[in-house]
């Protein structure tokens, strides 16, 4: 969902899968390709489940990429709960590379493979709930992989787990991606992997170059991949609200915020970092290109609820929830008033949270010096 890490990553070519010696050169597909991909080699049947703003560029990117690539290979099988996100997409796409389901359930019987990019962790519950009823009434007759690449709580793996692995052939792996909308547009995700290692084999030689540029192979405890994302996501918010209480000093203080976006320029020459603090700087904070500050909260809440249970505070990530849910809120309180700067509210809104904390206004500061007083 964030680009930081996909910035930092992308700029430094040599970093290391976890395990690999210093200095040796990360493979962008840590794998072997599988010696007999598919069913009997034919290509696979590809469902994916949510169209969302990450999900529709990973659905239209796998779609693109397999129709020029791999032979022969079916339309990719969509659904999603707002079915007009799943039309749209087939008129982009036309009917040779997208296909919509009619129900989820169509989705479970007919497909390899099935992806998943899902909202919250309850509705991942709930899907992946009723994939595994369909199935264990109609039990696959030949393997079948789950790729989840939503950021959940780590501890939702093994309840997804036991919910796939007691249907015959099917196996589960836990995908989480770093990278916003705009990266994923790009074809550029960073992909993480924890599970069965064939099954990571055959997902990673689907999803690279299709969907992103490197998968990253953190063993096969489910619950390493997602842990692995919020670690990466406390980094991204984090800088974040550091970069939200320095703008809002500058104002404070009489610097204009310009001077700040060029110092963050000069200081962090990320473009993931550039682009969060030219947002600031703008006062620009539209989510349809971003992350939107309701992923950044639940991001957040598992990241603090991860911290509790490791016993390893983060009082940064503390306090940028804070002023998260204080974004929101004045955000909330716009849009009922008739007055919303924009619809969906990105998470680099949380500068409004600092601005209102020092006595300023949340979602209009001026991007000149403050006048002296």
């Amino acid at each position: 969902m964030s680009d930081l890490l996909h910035s930092t990553l992308r700029s430094n070519s040599s970093t290391n899968i976890a395990g690999m010696s210093s200095g040796a050169q990360t493979p962008a597909v840590p794998y072997s390709r599988p010696t007999s991909p598919g069913a009997g080699g034919n290509p696979i049947q590809i469902g994916f489940v949510g169209i969302g703003a990450m999900g529709a560029l990973m659905a239209k990117n796998l779609a693109n990429y397999r129709a020029t690539h791999v032979p022969g290979s079916p339309a990719i099988l969509v659904w999603n709960r707002t079915a007009s996100k799943c039309e749209a997409l087939l008129n982009e796409l036309g009917p040779s590379k997208i296909r919509i389901a009619q129900a989820l359930e169509q989705v479970a019987t007919e497909c390899d493979m099935i992806i998943t990019n899902l909202a919250n962790d309850e509705v991942i519950k709930s899907v992946f709930q009723q994939l595994a009823e369909t199935l264990k009434d109609a039990p696959p007759q030949r393997n079948k992989i789950f790729i989840e690449t939503s950021t959940i709580y780590p501890t939702l793996a093994g309840e997804l787990d036991l919910l796939i692995s007691s249907i015959p052939h099917c196996r589960l792996i836990t995908s989480p991606v770093f990278g916003t909308p705009l990266v994923a547009a790009s074809a550029q995700l960073v992909i993480v992997m924890s599970g069965d290692y064939r099954s990571k084999k055959e997902a990673a030689h689907t999803l690279v170059p299709a969907v992103g540029r490197k998968v990253i192979d953190l063993g096969g405890n489910l619950e390493k991949a997602p842990t692995f994302k919020l670690i990466g996501n406390s980094m991204i918010l984090g800088t974040l609200e550091i970069f939200a209480e320095s703008y809002t000093l500058a104002e404070k203080s009489g610097i204009a915020s310009a001077e700040v976006h060029n110092l963050v320029k000069e200081l962090f020459p990320a473009p993931g970092l550039i682009r969060y603090s030219e947002r600031m700087s703008q006062n620009y904070f539209d989510a349809s290109t971003g992350f939107s500050i309701d992923g950044g909260i639940k991001d957040a809440s598992h990241i603090r609820r991860l911290t509790a249970v490791h016993n390893a505070p983060m009082p940064s990530i503390d306090i940028a929830h804070q002023h998260l849910i204080t974004a929101r809120a004045i955000h909330n309180s716009r849009v009922q008033a008739g007055k919303p700067t924009v619809e969906v509210l990105d998470w680099s809104g949380i500068v409004a949270g600092t601005r209102v904390a020092a006595g300023l206004d949340g979602f209009e500061s001026p991007a000149g010096v403050v006048e002296e007083e």
